[in-house]
């Protein structure tokens, strides 16, 4: 299939909101602005298109660290503040390089989100002398501090000014003068600054960045999802293998009943992205230790809309979108967060809500341990029973997975 990286791009970057959204309480674009301005700068400075593209996924992609539980501290609250306090520990830097080696980028991108912290005169966290520091990190580093420090969405004359003076005082200190005069050059015309409006941002971004397709199997494309699924489940320690063990099971069963191997890697890619609206659940709701409040698993049952409004802007990913959002969704009626009934729930969507179930039963959380086999069939022959989930997947899930009974595909 011909897959547009740029509608990845920006289904990650609009998932990547989620976790500002979960830390801050509110999502200010930060990705989708520091991208913007990054690519402003590099084509001042006489980057070719590769470049561009490029440096614009990266910006998006720098941030992608930041949802790793690791990183938070249970003392922090909500605040733009503590999303900035994260943003800053030098573990963010290393998760967020690691994350990035599969994807496809055209020019050589190594170390630049390692290095994305780094000041100019070698006070960054790895001490890097400036002209050792890559010149997309020096470019992202300027991006992101001014928009974590100031607020570019509507500064005033005052903010305006100050963000000058910031510019000019840290010459050579935090940016070079290159950098710094690049970032000068591009401010002079209103439209930048009218750009980087949130009412006007998305469309100014989709309208800069290169149009890159590549010719791609779902096979293939799997390198690039496996590694989006590593930064959801990363959120909670009780998800860690969620979606990657989810993925495996959805691979035994889909090969099981015989599909074709598009269609394998297509439940598998779900597999990996069906939990990406969960990046927009507060931890505090996911790793509670007690039974939730109504309000508390409503906030729950939004991150399936998310997972469909986060991946609906790719093309060829229609079955995917169906299969990843429709995990809870029942076959009465209800589930959430459409309602959907049988009619309207395909086999490949039954099977990823019934393993879906298996799958967590299985693991455990916080307010219980992770249940047996046994366990968790005797919960799913219950579903099955109130029409809730599909009899004949369940009863083979019950034979794939059964430690009773041998077959191949264990």
């Amino acid at each position: 299939m011909l897959f547009n990286l740029n509608e990845f791009l920006m289904s990650i970057s609009f998932a990547l909101d989620f976790v500002e959204l979960d830390i801050t309480g509110a999502t200010s674009n930060h990705s989708k602005r520091v991208s913007y301005i990054c690519y402003k700068m590099g084509e001042n400075l006489g980057f070719t298109s590769n470049q561009l593209y490029d440096l614009t996924a990266l910006a998006i992609l720098h941030d992608n660290g930041v949802s790793d539980k690791r990183l938070h501290d249970k003392s922090l609250g909500t605040s733009l503040n503590n999303f900035s306090l994260i943003e800053r520990k030098k573990e963010h830097c290393i998760v967020s390089e690691k994350n990035i080696k599969s994807f496809p980028f055209s020019t050589n991108v190594s170390d630049v989100l390692l290095y994305h912290h780094e000041n100019y005169d070698g006070t960054g966290y790895f001490r890097l002398p400036g002209p050792n520091i890559p010149l997309m990190s020096q470019i992202i580093h300027l991006s992101d501090i001014l928009d974590i420090t100031f607020s570019l969405d509507h500064l005033n004359n005052e903010e305006h000014n100050k963000l000058l003076s910031f510019i000019n005082d840290n010459r050579n200190i935090m940016f070079s003068d290159d950098i710094a005069n690049a970032f000068l050059n591009i401010s002079k015309h209103k439209s930048f600054w009218l750009d980087l409006k949130t009412m006007f941002l998305t469309t100014a971004l989709k309208n800069l960045i290169p149009s890159i397709s590549i010719e791609c199997s779902f096979k293939e494309l799997r390198s690039m999802t496996k590694t989006i699924s590593r930064i959801i489940d990363s959120k909670s320690p009780y998800t860690q293998l969620h979606s990657s063990e989810l993925a495996i099971k959805i691979e035994k069963l889909a090969k099981y009943y015989g599909e074709n191997e598009d269609d394998i890697y297509k439940l598998v890619i779900a597999a990996d992205l069906h939990d990406i609206g969960k990046l927009a659940v507060p931890n505090s709701i996911l790793d509670a230790e007690r039974k939730l409040t109504l309000d508390e698993y409503e906030v729950i049952k939004e991150h399936t809309y998310y997972t469909r409004v986060a991946l609906q802007g790719i093309e060829g990913f229609e079955d995917i979108v169906e299969w990843a959002s429709n995990h809870h969704e029942r076959l009465n009626g209800k589930g959430y967060p459409f309602g959907k009934i049988h009619t309207e729930l395909d086999f490949n969507s039954r099977l990823m809500g019934c393993l879906d179930v298996y799958q967590a039963l299985t693991e455990a959380r916080p307010y219980r341990p992770s249940l047996t086999h046994t366990a968790a069939m005797q919960i799913l022959n219950d579903m099955k029973n109130d029409n809730l989930i599909d009899s004949k997947i369940t009863e083979d899930i019950d034979y794939i997975f059964g430690s009773n009974s041998f077959n191949p595909f264990k």
